[in-house]
């Protein structure tokens, strides 16, 4: 099976950090964005970073940069369309999408993304662990979860599907993805999805590399 399509998030405004690009401040030696790239790099085919404004200050990447198509701050399910139409242009029926932000993201994400969507007619899975804190409420597999929607596996086939509920106001992940029969894939332990949000995150994450 040809593996999908990654899309790196990277639209939010940032604004517990400052605003600007946090993707982009240094982590260990490199930038947290850096990180981000290592650790997706083997689990796709090839990878393309979603961010609004001006592409060329993540030309040192290397990546494709697609922008939002929907006017206005949207939020993650503006970038996931995005990368769905990105991956369309590739002929890519799948993709998979992870935070810019979020360093220590499982090395298998994709294959327990794809596990999980064994049978579905259109591949559609978020990433989910168990309750230890504040998140989005699931009562699916049998407990309380905490669903990450900015990481997930999404079929490219419905990308105008998306996009009419993107016109019509729709915002929040679960929501579209529950009317499309999404599941979740669950992982072991909310920390793989840490992300840095505030100067005390980033020490942190410092610290986890340490």
């Amino acid at each position: 099976m040809t593996r999908p399509l990654g899309v790196i998030l990277a639209g939010g405004l940032a604004t517990r950090m400052g605003g600007g690009d946090k993707c982009l401040l240094p982590l260990g030696g490199d930038s947290i964005l850096g990180h981000v790239i290592t650790r997706l790099r083997p689990q796709v085919g090839a990878m393309a970073l979603n961010a609004n404004g001006d592409p060329g200050r993540f030309a040192s990447l290397g990546l494709p940069v697609v922008a939002d198509s929907i006017d206005g701050f949207a939020g993650p399910l503006a970038g996931v369309l995005a990368g769905m139409d990105w991956a369309a242009d590739q002929g890519a029926e799948q993709i998979v999408t992870v935070a810019a932000d979020t360093p220590f993201f499982p090395a298998d994400l994709v294959a327990r993304l794809t596990e999980a969507s064994a049978g579905q007619a259109h591949p559609l899975v978020l990433a989910a662990t168990p309750r230890q804190g504040d998140g989005t409420r699931s009562m699916s597999k049998g407990g309380r979860h905490v669903r990450h929607p900015t990481f997930g596996l999404w079929p490219v086939a419905l990308r105008d599907d998306l996009r009419r509920a993107l016109q019509g106001g729709t915002r929040k992940v679960v929501i579209w993805t529950e009317a499309h029969g999404g599941r979740e894939a669950l992982f072991p332990g909310e920390g793989a999805f840490f992300n840095v949000n505030t100067p005390q995150d980033l020490a942190q994450a410092e610290g986890m590399l340490e």
